[in-house]
């Protein structure tokens, strides 16, 4: 019934969506050399939607940044795992740049497919010997800064705003730094790509932060114990502990946090927009460009989203699928972040309404991405804005044969 549902209510959704499952497809096609195979079977396994935004990398890229994702979650999983103790989890995390050289290493942790990744890792680390020294260096280096990053937030919590950006830059600002390393490297990014390590960063904390946000659910009921990294400078201006905002009756002071974590978020984008406008590559830039737009369709469904503490909060599956095939240059990009923006700036009205004390704050930020990007299509925010309104984003000029026919195609799956 999903897909009937998306064909009555978002039919233009439908043929991304089933472009997107023959591209899933495509994806487990695997390499004909079996270890190689495996990690691509493995990523297949543990990186969501990751597999088909690797497959749009140049050949010379895929394999490293494959093996790269690999290493990366394997020491992600020894991190999450909270049945292993600290005393035992600290050297893990700090010494796993250099096992990451070792055949035989493998450690037993994870649940679920993570437990496949660490039980078949001796495979990774084949491969990643296979490849060129120069990649080698760099995944073992952001390997060894993000293993230090960990094990300094598992000894304490992240109570400040700057704790929060040092977090997420240890788990996610780094992969931004060393992907740009990588890009520099096979030489079809310019060189300067190796040193443009805050704009990286921006680009990895930008998504880090949408995740977190995102999964504030997921993350507080965790068992054993929840892994919160929500700054205590923000959420203890409007409550007692983290947990209470899961309560009803706490709803209103919980969207308020919420709503100052999406808004502390924001100020990334524009730095965001800056990295991308540098990519020259067709492939890379589509890689870089498509979980930044999902990062933004998502902020916006979250803020002033009181779901987001009772349950999932997530963009459709088609429309997911139509920006993936939509975004293929900056002018894409422009137009989606600007329409996300204008999402944000119209709904802080009602937080507004609500004596949502950075209402202002957010729309100065939500304001200013509109302006960016209607200053990168050379339009004003105010005609993007009824663009936008009268062709809506994802419109086409099929859009009124394509109901039609998938009205039928509805009609006869409804009676079978």
């Amino acid at each position: 019934m999903g897909i009937v549902r998306t064909i009555l209510n978002q039919p233009e959704e439908f043929p991304p969506l089933v472009r997107m499952a023959w591209a899933a497809h495509k994806a487990k096609q695997l390499p004909k050399e079996p270890h190689l195979a495996c990690c691509y079977d493995l990523l297949n396994l543990v990186g969501r939607s990751f597999p088909i935004v690797v497959q749009q990398l140049p050949t010379e890229l895929r394999d490293p940044v494959c093996i790269f994702y690999l290493v990366l979650r394997a020491l992600d999983t020894v991190e999450d795992d909270m049945a292993i103790p600290v005393s035992e989890k600290l050297p893990v995390l700090v010494g796993f740049h250099e096992k990451i050289y070792d055949r035989q290493f493998k450690v037993r942790c994870g649940y679920g497919a993570y437990v496949t990744l660490m039980n078949q890792y001796p495979y990774v680390t084949d491969v990643f010997l296979r490849l060129e020294p120069k990649c080698q260096k760099v995944i073992a280096d952001i390997t060894r800064r993000m293993g230090a990053g960990m094990a300094k937030y598992i000894q304490q919590d992240v109570e400040t705003i700057a704790d929060y950006d040092e977090y997420c830059q240890f788990v996610a600002g780094l992969v931004g730094i060393g992907l740009s390393q990588l890009f520099a490297q096979s030489g079809l990014e310019t060189a300067a790509f190796a040193d443009m390590e805050a704009l990286s960063n921006n680009m990895g904390l930008f998504l880090q932060k949408v995740n977190i946000i995102r999964d504030f659910l997921e993350d507080i009921e965790e068992k054993p114990a929840p892994r919160m990294f929500w700054p205590k400078e923000i959420w203890g201006l409007y409550g007692e502990a983290l947990a209470d905002f899961k309560d009803p009756s706490n709803a209103s002071q919980a969207v308020k946090c919420l709503n100052h974590m999406v808004t502390d978020a924001l100020r990334h984008a524009p730095e965001c927009l800056r990295y991308m406008e540098q990519v020259r590559n067709p492939k890379n830039f589509r890689f870089c460009a498509i979980p930044q737009v999902m990062a933004i369709g998502t902020l916006a469904l979250c803020y002033n989203n009181p779901k987001v503490f009772t349950g999932v909060v997530k963009m459709r599956r088609g429309q997911v699928a139509s920006f993936m095939l939509q975004v293929q240059t900056m002018k894409e990009v422009y137009h989606i972040f600007h329409h996300f923006a204008t999402t944000i700036a119209t709904k802080t009205q009602s937080a507004a309404a609500a004596s949502d004390p950075n209402a202002d704050k957010t729309l100065a930020a939500s304001q200013n991405l509109q302006e960016l990007c209607a200053k990168g299509l050379g339009r004003t925010t105010s005609e993007l804005t009824q663009t936008h309104q009268k062709t809506g984003l994802l419109a086409g000029p099929w859009k009124s044969l394509l109901v039609a026919l998938l009205i039928l195609i509805a009609a006869h799956l409804l009676r079978q």
